[in-house]
């Protein structure tokens, strides 16, 4: 229903500048030479993996540029003077007015530079406050939120948790008797993922070739991922190194899967890559603006495909039965989980005081036990994602509150919410672009 509505767009778009302003230069030729810069763009970003691995988090484009990359072997220095020629080229780019075409991928292309260059500038040992590193690097910037914010919602759960011990300590507790037994973990999870795939596939057209496999591992400060391998392909992780609740299964499959991160990549390579020519797109940045728009898209596409009581239904019906549990406790565990779901801004806060020097190691995981309710096994994981990946935990629920606020504007029904879902997932959307 969705997948060339882009491709569409665009080409109206482009029809219009054509035979209505005639007295404005030609577009081809200046988009030809974007594409030389797109692709002096991506030597960078790729001769950036040398510097920090985790850098690029997925790359399908030409091949010859990353052998380019390889040969080059650019250090930090040259890799900043580079992008900062690129960012003075960006900045004066013939502008034209009536192109919105031309005038987002410049755009585009500006914050994914500016991105890149606040990334070298960070290996090379400049620092910044929390807040700013995240405003350079994913144009945006996470509320603050003293105690007593999370202290009201702490009370509320108390009252459906009574008894001995800290209310981290009960909460965690109790979730054990929904942990998914390691040998049953593979048939809930794929069971999840295709009913995932099934709702999406109900509102957003996919490509006919397109596919995933899932892997089981250890040892990382993460608790899923999707490595996309290009040609509408994704190698989907799951973290085993702690126990895994039920409804993490729902929340992974829709996440990293559909309509999340597998269905984001494979539509921008489908209609900016494939149809646009566009191969900025054909990598992806992890620490740029995209990754707001990733993972807040991801997260809000898990209630996207299970609005209401529909994912508590499908899991106690199917989900339960698969991993081999019990439903008798299961609605006080909604009820408790709803209420958790509200503390996720604890995260941040422990993140920003922890890498702003404020608090350490200790004090940070201290904080994510008290006000976020993380097993102690847990918030030490999570401060390690804060060692790894910084200010990007802003992503995750900062993102997902704009998407929501984007796709959910006005009175729009879920049909409607679903097309909205589908055109930040197939166009060049930064976060500004939400907050219109």
């Amino acid at each position: 229903m969705h997948k060339h509505v882009l491709s569409v767009l665009f080409a109206i778009v482009l029809a219009a500048c054509s035979s209505e302003s005639p007295s404005v230069p030609v577009t081809a030729p200046a988009v030809q030479d974007l594409n030389d810069v797109a692709k002096d763009y991506l030597v960078l970003e790729l001769s950036m993996v040398a510097h920090d691995p985790s850098h690029v988090d997925a790359y399908f484009g030409p091949e010859n540029l990353r052998l380019q990359a390889e040969q080059l072997q650019l250090g930090l220095a040259a890799i900043r003077e580079r992008a900062t020629a690129l960012q003075a080229t960006l900045a004066t780019w013939p502008q034209y007015a009536d192109d919105d075409l031309l005038g987002a991928r410049i755009k585009g292309l500006q914050a994914r530079v500016n991105a890149l260059l606040t990334r070298v500038a960070m290996k090379q040992g400049e620092t910044f406050t929390f807040d700013e590193e995240s405003r350079r690097l994913f144009n945006a910037v996470a509320p603050d939120h003293d105690a007593s914010y999370f202290e009201e919602i702490l009370r509320e759960i108390d009252a459906l948790l009574p008894g001995e011990g800290t209310t981290s300590d009960r909460v965690n507790q109790f979730y054990e008797q929904f942990e998914i037994p390691q040998e049953r973990l593979a048939g809930v999870f794929d069971a999840a993922i295709q009913e995932c795939r099934r709702r999406t596939l109900e509102h957003i057209q996919l490509t006919d070739n397109e596919s995933f496999s899932t892997e089981f591992v250890t040892d990382k400060p993460w608790s899923g991922y999707n490595w996309y391998q290009g040609n509408s392909t994704s190698l989907i992780q799951v973290n085993t190194d702690l126990p895994i609740k039920i409804e993490r299964a729902i929340d992974l499959g829709c996440h990293e899967g559909y309509p999340g991160h597998h269905v984001f990549n494979l539509l921008l390579e489908e209609n900016l890559v494939n149809d646009q020519g566009w191969l900025e797109f054909s990598l992806y940045p992890l620490f740029s603006p995209m990754s707001l728009i990733a993972e807040g898209s991801g997260n809000y596409g898990i209630r996207l495909a299970f609005p209401d009581s529909d994912r508590i239904q499908f899991e106690k019906d199917v989900l339960f039965p698969l991993a081999g549990l019990n439903t008798d406790d299961a609605d006080r565990y909604y009820e408790i989980l709803d209420l958790t779901k509200k503390l996720s801004y604890a995260g941040n806060e422990a993140a920003r005081d922890y890498l702003d020097g404020k608090t350490d190691r200790e004090q940070a995981a201290a904080w994510l036990v008290r006000y976020a309710l993380s097993s102690p096994e847990r918030a030490r994981q999570r401060v390690s994602f804060f060692d790894t990946y910084r200010s990007y935990v802003i992503n995750y629920n900062l993102g997902q509150d704009m998407v929501a606020n984007y796709v959910e504007r006005g009175s729009a029904d879920q049909a409607e919410r679903w097309r909205r879902f589908a055109e930040i997932l197939s166009s060049p959307t930064l976060p500004e672009d939400l907050r219109q």
